[in-house]
């Protein structure tokens, strides 16, 4: 499974914000307590769902079923701009009816179709966290070249060119840039 960029910072913060819900000072699992609370802001948090999605996504944790993994992963590889309809992944996204009826507020709002995509794909992302730390891990190693200017990546090809070249010749390997 591949990330977008998008889908790999959000992700973390979903997590964070899931990891923040689970536990209390002292330790005891208060999710369930917690969860019932987000639910019961809806209004509030809805505010929230442009610039923080993951506050609002946690309030849906449980709510979704993902009959098409595989539609899942394909989603969760693309960019919003890239995002299908909400209405159009009804055999890729279920909800719970409770969730059901938070999604109907929610896509009340003018952004409300693509926080749901979102939603789902913060949470789809969260059950399957085994594959998904493959999936960052990849998206991190590749995420230093993708930021580069085509004139600096040929210069960084060419110095890693140049060292592979001088280890070939029995020389020390170049210790890697920190």
């Amino acid at each position: 499974m591949k990330l977008s960029r998008y889908f790999s910072n959000h992700a973390r913060a979903y997590d964070a914000e899931m990891d923040d819900l689970v536990s209390d000072s002292e330790g005891k699992n208060v999710l369930e307590k917690r969860l019932k609370e987000k639910r019961s802001q809806l209004d509030f948090l809805v505010v929230m769902m442009d610039d923080s999605p993951e506050m609002l996504a946690a309030a849906f944790h449980q709510g979704f079923r993902f009959p098409s993994p595989k539609a899942m992963d394909l989603l969760v590889a693309l960019e919003p701009e890239e995002f299908p309809d909400w209405d159009k992944l009804a055999r890729t996204i279920t909800l719970t009816p409770w969730a059901q009826a938070m999604a109907d507020r929610v896509l009340r709002e003018p952004t409300g179709e693509q926080f749901m995509v979102v939603a789902a794909c913060l949470e789809y992302l969260y059950t399957r966290a085994d594959d998904r730390g493959a999936a960052l891990e990849d998206e991190n190693e590749d995420e230093e070249d993708h930021d580069l200017d085509p004139e600096e990546q040929e210069a960084r090809d060419r110095e890693d060119a140049g060292a592979a070249w001088m280890e070939e010749q029995g020389f020390d390997p170049k210790p890697p840039k920190a």
